[in-house]
């Protein structure tokens, strides 16, 4: 039983190193699919702030609802669908023929990508209270590993082309869904199961925690402008450096 665990939490941090390189991956490659279909370094940067932002947008209507599903009908289903669901998304965006092909890849990474409510759910399940601290601190190396692994894995693969890596990024989450299929339990028991409510699937309505809690209030602002401040860089800094120095993936 405690081998078995051990494997489910491994597959976990996987998970979430594939969350975060579903972001990651295509930093240093989108922005020049882009501009091949655009033909415009200045428009490109502007889709590609757009897309950034369509990704992420979904991600914030996205993750309440999969959570709250997780709730109703267990973690593991909704995390394997999420890892099939990445692979079959970056499929897509390796042989999508024009923009908006491209615009439906980033929907669908979004909300596939949005499963990290579960997997804390998931390790909050199979954790004691004294342990769990611990477990958020793992999958918070794992989302850093996967976010220095994206970019890295993109640039590199990258310099064969700009459809190379999401090839590659889709047989890792297709090997990825087919271990979870063998190792990965159920964490949450039927009897613990809630039904699904748009009330906390909402995600305005989630924002209501921040109501009842005014101290998140400030830690929640700080991380606002963390990310605002870092996809505002990762937006144009590919297309900026291309035009600026000429450098490809690769150097990125």
């Amino acid at each position: 039983m405690k081998r078995v665990r051990k494997s489910a939490i491994g597959f976990i941090l996987v998970a979430a190193v594939l969350d975060v390189m579903a972001m990651g991956i295509v930093i240093p490659v989108l922005p020049h699919l882009i501009e091949e279909f655009v033909g415009s370094n200045a428009r490109a940067g502007l889709l590609n702030g757009l897309f950034v932002a369509l990704w992420a947008g979904m991600q914030f209507l996205a993750s309440p609802v999969i959570g709250s599903l997780s709730d109703q009908y267990g973690r593991r289903p909704v995390i394997l669908i999420s890892c099939a669901g990445l692979a079959a998304d970056y499929v897509l965006m390796a042989l999508a023929p024009n923009l908006w092909w491209l615009a439906l890849g980033r929907i669908l990474a979004g909300i596939t990508s949005s499963s990290f409510t579960t997997i804390y759910a998931y390790m909050a399940d199979v954790t004691s209270p004294e342990e769990r601290a611990r477990g958020y601190g793992l999958i918070g190396a794992a989302f850093s590993f996967g976010f220095v692994l994206g970019p890295a894995l993109g640039g590199l693969l990258g310099h064969f082309g700009p459809r190379v890596p999401f090839w590659v990024a889709a047989a890792l989450s297709g090997v990825a869904f087919l271990y979870g299929l063998l190792v990965l339990p159920e964490s949450l028991p039927v009897e613990k199961r809630m039904a699904f409510s748009w009330r906390r699937a909402n995600p305005v309505g989630a924002m209501i925690l921040l109501k009842r809690h005014f101290e998140l209030v400030g830690l929640a602002m700080v991380n606002f402008l963390l990310y605002f401040a870092h996809h505002v860089f990762s937006a144009v800094f590919v297309l900026y450096a291309g035009f600026k120095f000429g450098w490809g993936p690769l150097q990125v």
